[in-house]
């Protein structure tokens, strides 16, 4: 009688969600109650979970090249860091909100735990379309973030890395901003950055490569997939390379698409040569020889795996119910909504949920800053053997737990990591 008086406690307590409250991550929540049965949460347990522990909000001007001065926004949000550091992208997006950036920043905090590296969970960035601004004004507007928000970051504290339309040149400016900031030399700041400052062998190329080992291991346990067709949305730097790994690997990769458009070939695509025309001519729209299609469409597309690869909230409980893949392999954040999940649960489609499928950049990452703090330059082999073994552990221990629970690979995943989290907590007496 005890226990069910405690979980109508902790139920009522999800119906009392502050919704005043703007520093409650209402996506958390959502997914919070998702794990709710399989963890029995308690009411203190909840609260130190659905509230990130800083969140910083920072305008700061930028010199246009003509000669005019512009105020801009940008956030930072450390979730949780009961593992270690917070660690976390910078993202600059003409759309980008707060509540993105808790959002983004509460999936870090799991996914840290999900592939056990001691960090915690960050992101970051700005509200700006980065495409409409010079080299110089770019430059500009990232070192006005840092020195914006250099008090609350750095290598024990906070480890930024690119994120969506930020790259490893951004990070070199985030990096010597932060040094003359600080007045000495601190390469563990952030990640992500140009070999000769300190970045690591295997980093560009990482979230996809961890990707493909995930889903090898996935197709082991579900039974391989013969001549495997592949359709990717996105073809920046993750779908790209995605795409160029599995074709490497034996897949049939018939589509990809960007914001522009799609192609699609059922014979299978040339991903080298799409490769060079989305270089040459701006979209892999302009690839001739193709059918032309569009990310909608794709997305339905009569294909064994699909790798939704570009932003968030591309599988709705709208299209969920057209999608034809077996498996769905998440390598951008949040491509598919709680409840499109659902909707692929019940129809017999595998998720790889993207705390887990997606865990490889800031994986090498994590081998970046163990570098950087060791003096250490390592060889690819080296970073990529311990890619491949932390990706692999990470998948056995995720699915071991959906087969024992009997649930899907997102709820596994989502379990595995808040139980991390909360054992962490515990343990530095956060919690009884």
């Amino acid at each position: 009688m005890a226990e069910i008086k405690r979980g109508i406690t902790v139920l009522n307590r999800f119906e009392r969600i502050h919704v005043d409250d703007e520093n409650v991550c209402r996506h958390c929540m959502a997914q919070l109650r998702r794990v709710y049965k399989g963890l029995e949460l308690s009411p203190e347990e909840l609260e130190l979970l659905e509230r990130p522990r800083r969140t910083f909000i920072v305008s700061f001007p930028v010199r246009m090249d003509d000669g005019s001065t512009r105020m801009f926004t940008g956030y930072r949000v450390q979730y949780n860091d009961a593992r270690g550091p917070t660690k976390g992208g910078i993202r600059f997006h003409p759309r980008l909100t707060l509540e993105d950036v808790r959002n983004l920043a509460y999936l870090m905090a799991l996914k840290c735990a999900v592939v056990d590296i001691p960090f915690g969970g960050a992101k970051g960035g700005i509200i700006v379309n980065p495409k409409e601004l010079s080299q110089g004004e770019l430059e500009r507007l990232t070192r006005g973030y840092i020195r914006a928000i250099h008090g609350f970051i750095g290598p024990r504290k906070d480890i930024p890395a690119p994120d969506v339309y930020t790259d490893e040149r951004i990070m070199a400016w985030v990096l010597d901003e932060y040094e003359k900031t600080l007045g000495k030399s601190a390469p563990g700041v952030v990640t992500g950055k140009p070999l000769a400052l300190g970045g690591s062998k295997g980093r560009s190329y990482a979230t996809a490569l961890g990707g493909s080992y995930i889903l090898d291991e996935a197709l082991q346990v579900m039974g391989g997939l013969e001549d495997s067709r592949v359709a990717v949305q996105g073809f920046g730097n993750v779908g790209a390379n995605i795409a160029r790994i599995l074709k490497e690997n034996g897949y049939r990769v018939i589509a990809v698409s960007d914001s522009k458009g799609g192609i699609l070939d059922e014979g299978g695509l040339d991903i080298g040569e799409v490769m060079g025309c989305k270089r040459e001519k701006g979209s892999v729209a302009a690839f001739p020889g193709a059918e032309k299609i569009t990310n909608e469409e794709l997305l339905s597309l009569g294909c064994d795996i699909l790798v939704p690869a570009a932003l968030s909230d591309q599988i709705t409980e709208e299209n969920a119910s057209m999608v034809k893949a077996r498996v769905v392999l998440e390598l951008a954040n949040s491509p598919v909504t709680v409840a499109a999940d659902d909707v692929l649960f019940g129809n017999g489609v595998k998720v790889i949920p993207d705390i887990l499928a997606n865990a490889g950049g800031v994986v090498v990452s994590y081998l970046e800053w163990v570098q950087n703090l060791s003096g250490e330059t390592w060889r690819r082999e080296r970073v990529i053997g311990r890619l491949k073994r932390i990706m692999g552990s990470a998948f056995r221990e995720v699915y071991g737990i959906c087969r024992e629970e009997e649930c899907s690979m997102r709820l596994a995943a989502h379990l595995l990591g808040v139980r991390r989290i909360l054992e962490a907590e515990r343990l530095r007496g956060n919690l009884r």
